[in-house]
């Protein structure tokens, strides 16, 4: 792992210059006189830590620090002050410092608080590794540029971030709710614990409850002697995830209302109290909404469930992402199955675009794989991908609706794409009479956007 890099921000050259001797065998390290010669440098490069002096000549240490924090939240801070003030460690603790040391330094012990500091700092760029290695390789629902799968992952993002708020997920079957689940675990602080998931639809609902809270031994017949631990339990510090909840009866409904209400629950067959910590995310492609109004559902526990809803768009929704997508898969199937495919071609990129995706990615995704396996490649055809146009052939002008829409940065990438991009919007204007409002109309894009891509791939027109 390359060195970390040290920043010290004190104006005694002795402090400055001892530190900087102390620690250059292990670190990059660069010193700053003042709070000015710091911004300057964080400006230019943040660095992992900055040992930062309260008693600066042109800036309060604090004031450095606050600033600091607003420009990069990324590097660690440790205070040095001249006396231990309990106020301005305190003070420097909200303002998001990791640690402070007390004038006259003891460098030893401050080169074991900093090795804390980036073994701390380590650690969390570790599972930020690891969080974004996961979601690149396992979610490619989200791959795409359209504007409602941005806001779903903006929405992801943000609600990850608390690690017990509950979340709801809707939407059809095939649009990657379960892949929401990941996400939301894998950005959330509760990345490190457990994730549980039960598909409420799949157990007996007189079941559910002693597989929700777990049961005592002897609590029912057939139950285990020694008992058994329910999954909220085992979802401790982690996330439960409650697939197809629009299932759950009335009797379950109140009992699951009452523990996200508390955080308490009582084993069956069992007297005392349990409290568990857990981020709770359910999940259906039923509509909720109705099923409050036909008393089917409690609507108190949809209120609850849903402090966070995030409708998740079909893929007739997001059919900019359809070739990004397609595109995707085609590289993942090719490597499964040890073939060469260099593209898909453009009849069948049509057709992909054209088709009513009722099972949405899921459905798109079983396709490229059908698709792959039993074609030779190098170009996934149209034959090969097995769909119809349906009459949207490409040489029907007739048609403005055989148009799909094309998507914002998505097709040029590489001379294939280009070519495939002209053709469209060339087509369009041809359609539109050279009149750009109407192509951007056919291709279901704003004004603005089609002017950008038609100056990108038509320069000369």
């Amino acid at each position: 792992m390359a060195q970390f890099s040290i920043y010290v921000v004190d104006d005694d050259p002795a402090v400055r210059e001892g530190i900087i001797l102390a620690l250059e065998a292990d670190y990059q390290v660069q010193g700053c006189a003042d709070a000015a010669a710091a911004m300057e440098a964080v400006q230019r490069q943040v660095p992992d830590l900055v040992l930062l002096d309260i008693g600066l000549p042109d800036l309060d240490g604090l004031e450095l620090l606050k600033r600091i924090r607003t420009f990069s939240s990324d590097p660690l801070v440790i205070i040095i002050t001249g006396h231990e003030d309990l106020q301005t460690v305190v003070a420097a603790m909200k303002l998001g410092a990791y640690d402070y040391v007390v004038k006259p330094l003891h460098l030893e012990s401050l080169e074991v608080r900093i090795k804390n500091a980036l073994n701390t700092l380590r650690l969390k760029k570790e599972v930020q590794w690891l969080q974004e290695k996961y979601l690149q390789e396992n979610l490619p629902f989200f791959i795409g540029e359209s504007q409602a799968m941005q806001e779903v992952m903006t929405l992801v993002k943000q609600s990850a971030r608390s690690p017990d708020t509950p979340v709801l997920i809707l939407g059809e079957t095939g649009t990657g709710k379960e892949w929401i689940a990941h996400a939301l675990h894998y950005h959330s602080p509760n990345f490190q614990g457990p994730m549980v998931t039960l598909n409420c639809a799949a157990i007996p609902q007189d079941l559910l409850e002693s597989e929700l809270f777990g049961y005592e031994g002897g609590a029912f017949s057939g139950a285990r002697t020694a008992g058994k631990n329910g999954l909220v339990e085992e979802a401790a510090f982690g996330t439960l995830v409650l697939d197809e909840v629009g299932d759950l009866s009335l009797e379950a409904q109140a009992k699951l209302l009452r523990f996200l209400e508390t955080g308490e629950y009582y084993r069956v067959g069992s007297t005392r109290q349990s409290r568990v910590k857990i981020r709770v995310v359910a999940a259906t492609n039923k509509n909720l909404p109705q099923a409050v109004r036909q008393g089917r559902f409690r609507d108190d526990l949809f209120f609850r469930l849903g402090v966070v809803t995030i409708a998740v768009p079909t893929l007739n929704q997001r059919r900019e992402d359809i070739l990004f997508l397609a595109r995707h898969f085609l590289v993942e199937f090719a490597e499964k199955f040890g073939k060469t495919f260099t593209g898909i071609a453009p009849e069948a990129e049509w057709a992909l675009l054209n088709h009513h995706w009722e099972g949405n990615v899921r459905e798109l995704k079983n396709l490229l794989e059908r698709g792959v396996l039993l074609s030779s490649g190098p170009i996934l055809t149209l034959e090969g991908l097995g769909l119809k146009t349906e009459g949207n052939e490409m040489a029907d002008e007739s048609s403005a609706a055989a148009l799909p829409p094309l998507p914002f940065g998505g097709l040029d990438l590489g001379t294939f794409q280009t070519n495939f991009e002209r053709h469209y919007i060339q087509e369009a204007l041809n359609r539109a009479g050279g009149n750009e409002s109407k192509a951007a109309a056919l291709l279901r894009l704003n004004h603005h956007t089609f002017r950008y891509r038609r100056k990108k791939v038509l320069p000369d027109a």
